[in-house]
């Protein structure tokens, strides 16, 4: 809501100083978003006369002239070409800053003749584009006087935010009521006398659809002359950012921003039939006054004459009745709408008009008569014409409301113990609240008709087993919800920056976690790869169903049936087709090393079973040279980076066992699946299959990795605290000989399996064959690491547990202990 300072003093008398009722504003709950004073960059610049003009001796394009600002000739040197004596200017002496250029002025010499101060444009005023020449005045402009007083632009542009509940504050006359009440001066009196019809009106209402229109008033005017608005009522208009269009519309302009009672005028002369018909829409096109085309449904209200749909009611007019410069006659409507029907017009067909702003937040109904009375006579007086008796359709509702305030409330739940009842009481009363009954501990009130928001009937949703209990529950609801309304008009008054800010209380000792299980899994997953020197890709979860063929025979439920491109038209079967996407793009850049993660759906089937939260991974062309060696790209490369993953969210490695049956667009030979036992996979890896890597014209070699997220089990219990042993670990080194074809990973199960209770790690630190070996053999060096904790362990102890790892592992694997001849 915008208002400028003077329209705001024609309502309210005030000699506080704007930053006072700014700050009041914000405290009283109408928070002030800006201020624009265009007068405070224009304050310098005074009305000039030209007195003399003659050509620049030095300069043809220039012009030297005699300016006289209400004091001493000034010396100005200027190229406008409409520079001339006897013209009224705008005038900047030096040390003035020229908002236009961002310079600030100072005396000099411009080619040998002295220049102090400078002639304006509007465009270095800062007011508009024009350039090609200075401002010209009227002859009658006072020489010395202030421009921007002189213009009317020394008047500040204050814009408040409105909370939905406050229609009454989309006025000037609300606004003004509330600083008034807060004691930054009085309310003005306003009132509306009786214009008297000199005819019937020849135009009627019907009202067809009472629920959306329960009251109707209308009033024809003839006679009259349409046209420009004088320069009071354009200014005002213009000032707030609405552009001024013709008087007529112009009034009705002013009456919603003033009075926050929206008036709608229709040009009589294009109106058919006698009557104008507030009812339901029919599926009808209108062209509105913002040159769309709209269609009215059933759930729309509209106003229709014989030929159609002429307006839509409460929302925007239609351009076939608009008011034109050669409209003589003039049908003013003044109607009371249903705010939800208006809202849900509004919002469906997306049009946001300072009616519709108004109707959905309720509108006074009680301000009816006097409106359509004060816009009948300043359309008299600016038109001139002649007015009918008034059109009436329907009965104005039932709008008293009454409500309650215990005065102990204040303190209980608005949280301020130093108001005193009748402090409160003052307040409500300046706000317009009418006392009815008053004792020690409550007051009664009857709110007052602008006020819609307070003590107003709302439907209860109750539970099935109160059913029974509705109209009691109802009364007792709508009771604390108008004692509510009251506390805060008074907290209001009272300033809310004086209410002690409550921290709410904690729910538990300990703050309950914030992130589901799955949003953690996911910020730990893109912690840990993007600490792996992977850089995270974030791509649309479709892609081109040939790319999408790469990886999975491509379903047909899964085409998109109106893709944002053509080549995003297939649901993607793995964070994989894009991360090879972007990987191809990075590779014909230049890029040499490639590393890049994401973490995103894919999809099987359409259904939400079908939808997977996958961490995928590719690293692709030759890593970053550098004198310590590096390792080069393979499946095991890809392994580590699910394994960290798997790690990292608290899997732990002995559960797991890699097999190799992984997808058919890894390498069959290069790749594996990584299982916790032997039906969950939880991720999946290897070298990306040639065929593949040539389709996506990848550089060699080129590694990728797979990890299901969301089949991530939970943890049953607790990790409990990790217990660090007093006593030394113990390690034995074994060297296993085993058949080519048995997993290193076989011999490491066995071997951790031959007493947990000892045996704290296992690793393999050597894989080494020789031609000494047995064809089809290999060595398999493995450290186990005992960790007793209660006690030394004895040499026979040690040994007993190397005899049951030696056993172990050839049960499991047949692998034998290599000799030392061996």
């Amino acid at each position: 809501m915008k208002f400028t300072l003077s329209w705001l003093r024609q309502h309210l008398e005030t000699d506080a100083p704007l930053a006072a009722l700014t700050d009041t504003l914000s405290a009283i709950g109408l928070e002030v978003e800006g201020v624009e004073d265009r007068g405070a960059a224009l304050a310098p610049f005074r009305i000039a006369e030209v007195l003399a003009a003659v050509p620049h001796p030095n300069a043809d394009r220039l012009r030297a002239c005699q300016v006289s600002a209400g004091g001493e000739r000034v010396s100005v040197v200027c190229g406008a070409p409409n520079a001339r004596a006897g013209m009224k200017a705008v005038f900047a002496p030096p040390g003035s800053f020229i908002p236009g250029s961002g310079i600030t002025l100072k005396t000099g010499e411009i080619r040998g003749v002295t220049s102090a101060g400078m002639l304006l444009s509007l465009r270095e005023m800062g007011l508009g584009e024009d350039h090609d020449g200075i401002v010209e005045l009227p002859a009658d402009a006072p020489v010395g006087a202030s421009y921007a007083s002189w213009a009317g632009l020394d008047d500040p542009v204050i814009e408040i935010a409105v909370t939905p509940n406050r229609g009454d504050a989309l006025s000037v006359r609300g606004i003004a009521r509330d600083l008034a009440a807060a004691g930054l001066g009085e309310l003005k009196p306003w009132t509306a006398p009786e214009v008297a019809g000199g005819f019937a009106s020849p135009l009627g209402w019907a009202i067809d659809w009472p629920e959306a229109c329960p009251w109707v008033l209308g009033r024809l005017i003839r006679g009259l002359r349409n046209g420009p608005s004088p320069r009071w009522l354009a200014e005002r208009l213009r000032s707030v950012g609405l552009r001024p269009i013709n008087t007529l519309v112009d009034i009705t302009n002013f009456f919603t921003l003033d009075l926050g009672r929206p008036l709608h005028v229709f040009d009589a002369g294009k109106l058919a039939g006698p009557t104008l018909t507030l009812r339901a829409g029919r599926c009808e096109n209108l062209r509105a006054l913002d040159g769309r085309d709209y269609v009215a449904t059933p759930a729309d209200c509209v106003i229709a004459d014989a030929t159609g749909v002429q307006s839509l009611a409460g929302v925007i007019g239609g351009a076939a009745s608009g008011c034109e410069a050669a409209t003589n006659s003039v049908f003013v409507e003044c109607a009371l709408f249903d705010p939800v029907r208006i809202g849900q017009t509004g919002r469906r067909l997306q049009i946001a008009s300072d009616a519709r702003q108004r109707f959905e937040r309720g509108i006074d109904a009680a301000l009816m008569r006097p409106a359509l009375e004060a816009a009948t006579r300043m359309i008299l007086d600016l038109c001139g014409g002649a007015a009918s008796t008034v059109a009436e359709a329907g009965a104005a509702p039932a709008w008293r409301r009454e409500a309650s305030l215990r005065f102990a409330r204040l303190e209980s739940f608005g949280g301020v113990a130093d108001l005193a009842p009748e402090t409160a009481v003052g307040y409500l009363e300046k706000l317009g609240f009418t006392p009815l009954a008053r004792d020690a501990a409550r007051v009664r009130v009857a709110v007052p008709s602008w006020r819609r928001d307070i003590a107003a009937a709302g439907p209860l949703d109750l539970a099935p087993a109160l059913q029974a209990q509705r109209a009691t529950l109802t009364e007792a609801a709508h009771e604390m919800e108008a004692e509510a309304d009251l506390i805060e008009e008074v907290l209001r008054l009272h300033r809310l920056d004086r209410v002690p800010p409550v921290s709410l209380p904690p729910l538990a000792a300990v703050p309950q976690p914030s992130l589901t299980p799955r949003q953690s899994r996911t910020a730990l997953a893109r912690r840990g790869l993007a600490a792996r020197g992977l850089v995270e890709a974030v791509s649309f979860s479709f892609t081109d169903r040939q790319s999408a063929a790469a990886f999975a025979e491509p379903a047909a439920a899964l085409g998109l049936l109106n893709p944002i491109a053509t080549d995003l038209g297939q649901m993607r079967p793995t964070p994989l087709a894009s991360l090879a996407q972007a990987a191809r793009r990075n590779a014909a850049r230049g890029q040499t090393a490639i590393a890049l993660f994401e973490i995103g759906p894919a999809f099987t089937d359409p259904t939400p079973q079908g939808q997977h939260l996958i961490a995928a991974g590719l690293r692709c062309g030759a890593p970053a040279r550098h004198w310590i060696a590096t390792r080069k790209l393979d499946a095991i490369a890809a392994k580590a980076d699910a394994l960290a993953v798997l790690l990292a969210l608290g899997i732990a490695e002995e559960s797991l066992s890699a097999t190799r049956d992984a997808p058919g667009f890894y390498h069959p030979g290069r790749s594996g699946v990584l299982r916790q036992g032997p039906k969950l996979v939880l991720a999946q890896f290897g070298e990306l299959h040639p065929s593949l890597r040539a389709a996506f014209d990848l550089p060699a070699p080129a590694v990728g990795f797979e990890v299901f997220l969301d089949r991530i089990p939970e943890p049953k219990r607790r990790r409990r605290a990790l217990a660090l042993a007093a006593l030394q670990p113990v390690r034995r080194d074994f060297a296993f000989l085993a058949d080519a074809d048995t997993s290193a990973e076989a011999v490491l199960r066995a071997a951790r399996g031959a007493d947990r209770a000892l045996i704290a790690e296992v690793a393999l630190f050597d894989v080494y064959a020789d031609e000494g070996m047995a064809e089809g053999e290999r060595s398999l060096g493995v450290e186990v690491v005992l960790q007793p904790r209660e006690r030394a362990l004895t040499d026979a102890e040690i040994e007993a547990v190397c005899a049951r790892v030696i056993g172990a592992v050839a049960k499991a694997t047949g692998a034998r202990l290599r000799s030392e001849s061996a």
